[in-house]
């Protein structure tokens, strides 16, 4: 009888804890009420979420309340509106285990805007967004050519080397320089940040912000992704040994360079956020943030060529009658190639690799959304219903180039396209991302046709459910053209 007492107490508890706040399931002690979507941020669960309780509803985690934002305009009010005030990363059992509030990707207060700002002029001093990069994607992208070349037409699964193209641009760009297709080391550090990404927006992942007990001492791939990070931190530790003993300070030539040159011009300044903890965490961050998305989206972007060849050859006749066979694609091309820029934009959206943001937090003690006053409170913005938002998407579901050309055939942009988020968190990387997705896709559609290998009749298009939304593996030919 004390036990259901005690209970109903809790239970009665939660439920006043819960005013004020927007709608949502009905919470209980312990797991919240985030057992209304089973444990999974979902595009089905999040969108029956929305629909039982609206744009802007509640989910408990625990005993902490997180504020759902879904469709376009939910989005966009959400994280541009006191853009600030929500800008806070949550510190949670999983975020602390892999970054420990280091870094820029989940951290808060000086830390993170120190992280970020530096991250970002560094990356445009080392040429993010100009020719110095360009040049690198250039050369990845003439590698990734030479690899389907080199199959003769044959059908292959061209995932690591298209993670490793990508993936080589920021490793010029923080390490100073690139990994051939073969070496083991490499290897090993994809399939770790591999591990890490599959880990994360699974049922485990819930589970282990719930009982972070159970992640210390039952799951083993929570345990998995943890030893997969401490990898990738020791990894990178060597990397940042071998750049102190080589100290090229005057004319830094990499991320690691210029860091190394903030943490002994910041030394003796008290409280400075220059460290080789939050270097080691940086340099993981962007790895992370400049490897995983833009390969993903570039196997979803061959994958729907092939299975829309209407589309390719549209794309294939614009790049031949606007460049001749040898020119060198550069980034100042779409402006030539409206309709290839919009095929680009449209895999962006319709393939959306990314469901939800990276929850934020409300770090001022009062945040007002839509009139709900939000305390200390999680904000989880679906950034994949921005792009499929029939107010703003005629045809949402479909495979469509048409929204992003006016009807001269020009290329625009269209508001409720938020691929790269909003606010103050956006990615500081959209630059380099579209940069590399337009010179390696049309690098690719200049040199071959891609189909389907013999006897595939029906092309998969469906996506695997996981931090980033990934297609079913999948093999192709590539044809000389």
């Amino acid at each position: 009888m004390e036990l259901f007492i005690c209970s109903l107490l809790q239970f009665l508890k939660l439920q006043w804890k819960s005013r004020g706040f927007p709608p949502g399931p009905t919470l209980f002690p312990i797991i919240g009420s985030i057992w209304w979507i089973n444990f999974r941020a979902d595009h089905g669960s999040l969108k029956k979420l929305a629909k039982t309780f609206g744009n802007i509803c509640t989910l408990w985690l625990g005993h902490r309340p997180m504020v759902v934002l879904y469709g376009f305009q939910a989005v966009k009010d959400g994280l541009t509106i006191n853009s600030e005030d929500v800008s806070g990363r949550l510190q949670t059992y999983v975020f602390n285990r892999m970054a420990n509030g280091k870094g820029i990707l989940v951290s808060n207060g000086l830390i993170g805007k120190h992280q970020r700002c530096f991250g970002i002029g560094t990356l445009r001093k080392l040429g993010m967004g100009n020719k110095r990069v360009e040049r690198g994607i250039q050369t990845e992208a003439s590698y990734l050519v030479e690899f389907f070349r080199d199959q003769d037409g044959r059908a292959v699964d061209h995932s690591f080397p298209t993670v490793h193209a990508v993936s080589n641009v920021i490793c010029a760009v923080v390490f100073g320089h690139r990994f051939s297709l073969e070496d083991a080391t490499f290897r090993q550090l994809i399939e770790a940040y591999n591990c890490i990404v599959a880990f994360g927006n699974s049922y485990l992942y819930y589970m282990c912000e719930i009982f972070p007990w159970a992640a210390e001492h039952l799951l083993g791939p929570a345990q998995k992704a943890s030893f997969s990070c401490d990898f990738v931190h020791s990894f990178i530790k060597q990397e940042i040994k071998s750049h102190s003993e080589r100290c090229i300070m005057d004319e830094p030539e990499d991320f690691i360079d210029c860091y190394l040159d903030q943490i002994e011009k910041t030394k003796n300044i008290l409280n400075s956020t220059f460290d080789e903890d939050n270097m080691v965490q940086s340099v993981f961050d962007l790895f992370l943030g400049g490897s995983e998305s833009t390969a993903t989206t570039l196997r979803w972007a061959l994958l729907h060529m092939v299975a829309y060849p209407d589309i390719q050859e549209k794309v294939q006749k614009e790049l031949d009658a606007v460049l001749s066979p040898s020119h060198l694609i550069c980034y100042e091309d779409r402006k030539k190639l409206p309709y290839t820029n919009a095929v680009i934009h449209e895999i962006m959206r319709f393939s959306s690799i990314i469901l939800i943001t990276i929850p934020r937090e409300a770090v001022k003690d009062t945040t007002v959304i839509f009139g709900h006053e939000l305390k200390g409170t999680i904000i989880m913005a679906n950034i994949d219903s921005t792009l499929f938002d029939p107010e703003y998407w005629e045809t949402p579901h479909q495979f469509n180039p048409a929204p992003f050309l006016d009807k001269n055939g020009n290329f625009v942009t269209q508001e409720a396209f938020l691929a790269f988020s909003a606010g103050h968190r956006m990615c500081l990387g959209e630059v380099l991302a579209k940069m590399e997705l337009f010179i390696i896709f049309c690098s690719l559609l200049q040199t071959f046709k891609f189909t389907a290998p013999e006897g595939v009749k029906e092309v998969n298009t469906d996506f695997i459910f996981g931090s980033t939304m990934k297609p079913h593996p999948y093999k192709l030919c590539a044809v000389l053209r």
